[in-house]
């Protein structure tokens, strides 16, 4: 759907509401360009944690560590 600015203007509310209800971007024509207002994904929570370098060492050093004295199958 494209809009005028002036349209937009009209109901506003309402088409950012319909745009958030069904995802569909909104383009608006001013001066001959187009404009999109579109829905933004919320960021999960796991994308506010902030970064942090845990493997001290070279990561490709812990493939080839053996873990056999440290881990033991549980037997039933």
């Amino acid at each position: 759907m494209v809009l005028t600015t002036s349209k937009l203007r009209e109901n506003i509310y309402r088409f950012l509401d319909q745009v958030l209800k069904t995802g569909q971007p909104l383009e608006i024509e001013r001066k001959g360009r187009r404009l999109k207002i579109v829905p933004v994904k919320p960021a999960g929570k796991l994308n506010n944690l902030p970064s942090r370098s845990i493997v001290s060492g070279s990561p490709e050093s812990i493939v080839h560590i053996d873990w056999s004295k440290e881990w033991k199958p549980k037997i039933k």
